[in-house]
């Protein structure tokens, strides 16, 4: 069996990979339900765009929910205290998220124009507030939530709120977000539009780039200069079983730049940020959609990466109770359920991505204006 340190390190790694294939699929479903009433002309080109994403959203979604059913699994006590710190914001994702099922399904059920226009804002609230959403949960986590364990009972307790979260910093790191599953969307719709709308695209895509440049420099100055950070200053041996309080940590200036210090590599995370979004900016002006696509991809990965760079071996973080802080070592399940789930995603993982693979290359190709006029029996 493998040794308990090993595992709590490759569950950081499964649920970082989870996190990281979420944003890459479903973050650019997230992207162009933002984009619908902004960039489709008309009731046809917004087809278009639902049509680009209708078959295979509900996939991309499973990245969202296997990576909560693994938080829950792995990490329960970071599930216990997120759906205490963070559940005004989880809820409020949850209610928006419904707009897109009905939004997609129920849009073209009645051919009136003010029908579709609802649900057209109805998708935009679906790809915007989640996107907002999950930044500024981000944003907090590297501030820290209020929230810390009782030492009699392990309970929860918080003193945060909706309106707490959305602190400036917050805020920043929702922009972000939003910056960067747009710019995804958009380089996904540049692959499957045409004429026009594909244009707009480019176009979309350049500026969401240049914003995301732009705000990750701000946070990452932010995070440097303005933010302390979190560090262990003693603990139980990593290998074993140990509660959270059973260890001590210190609040920090420049903290969270810690291990970049220690390991160099690691700031291969933010280069391949600003990379990629520098690459999106002039792959799209070229036309070369799909390697701005890949860029996007890259840009995504690299600002997940930096965030979780920074604050390792720190999951969540507690401001009014910093030994509460949750981190890789004691916030895991026991060590024989993290061995068990561990081979159920060494045999399960590749054939999820192998039957995600074989899907779309089912859905490749364009779709135009044309091809939406002569299937509407089966276009959304």
């Amino acid at each position: 069996m493998i040794d308990y340190e090993t595992l709590k390190l490759i569950w950081w790694l499964f649920i970082g990979v989870l996190l990281i294939g979420f944003a890459l699929t479903d973050g650019f479903d997230l992207g162009i339900g933002a984009l619908i009433p902004l960039l489709g002309r008309s009731d046809e080109e917004r087809r278009v765009m639902i049509n680009a994403i209708g078959p295979v959203w509900e996939g991309n979604q499973v990245w969202l929910v296997t990576a909560g059913g693994a938080i829950f699994a792995a990490w329960p006590l970071v599930y216990a205290a997120a759906f205490s710190g963070l559940y005004a914001a989880l809820l409020l994702t949850l209610f928006a998220l419904f707009l897109r099922p009905a939004g997609i399904v129920y849009r073209g059920k009645v051919d009136d124009p003010r029908w579709r226009r609802a649900w057209d804002w109805g998708l935009f609230v679906s790809g915007t507030v989640p996107a907002v959403v999950f930044g500024v949960a981000f944003g907090n986590l590297l501030q820290g939530v209020p929230f810390n364990f009782d030492p009699a009972t392990m309970g929860v307790a918080n003193s945060g709120s909706l309106w707490r979260l959305l602190n400036p910093f917050g805020l920043l790191a929702g922009i972000v977000s939003l910056a960067m599953l747009v710019m995804h969307g958009a380089t996904f719709l540049q692959i499957r539009a045409e004429d026009a709308l594909e244009l707009r695209a480019r176009t979309a895509a350049r500026w969401a780039g240049i914003a995301l440049i732009v705000t990750f420099a701000l946070a990452g100055l932010w995070v440097a200069y303005g933010i302390p950070g979190y560090r262990i200053t003693a603990m139980p041996p990593a290998g074993s079983a140990f509660s959270p309080i059973a260890k001590t940590v210190q609040s920090a200036p420049g903290a969270w730049l810690a291990n970049f210090a220690t390991y160099p590599w690691l700031s291969l995370a933010p280069v391949a940020a600003f990379a990629g979004a520098a690459a999106v900016i002039v792959l799209s002006s070229a036309g070369r959609a799909l390697l701005a696509f890949a860029a996007s991809g890259v840009a995504v990965a690299g600002v997940i990466l930096t965030a979780g760079s920074a604050m390792f071996p720190f999951v969540m973080p507690s401001s009014s109770d910093p030994r509460s802080s949750l981190t890789v070592w004691d916030a895991v399940s026991s060590h024989r359920t993290l061995a068990i789930m561990f081979w159920v995603v060494v045999v399960m993982l590749p054939i999820v991505l192998a039957y995600t693979a074989w899907v779309y290359r089912v859905v490749r190709g364009k779709l135009s204006v044309g091809y939406i006029r002569e299937t509407t029996h089966t276009s959304y």
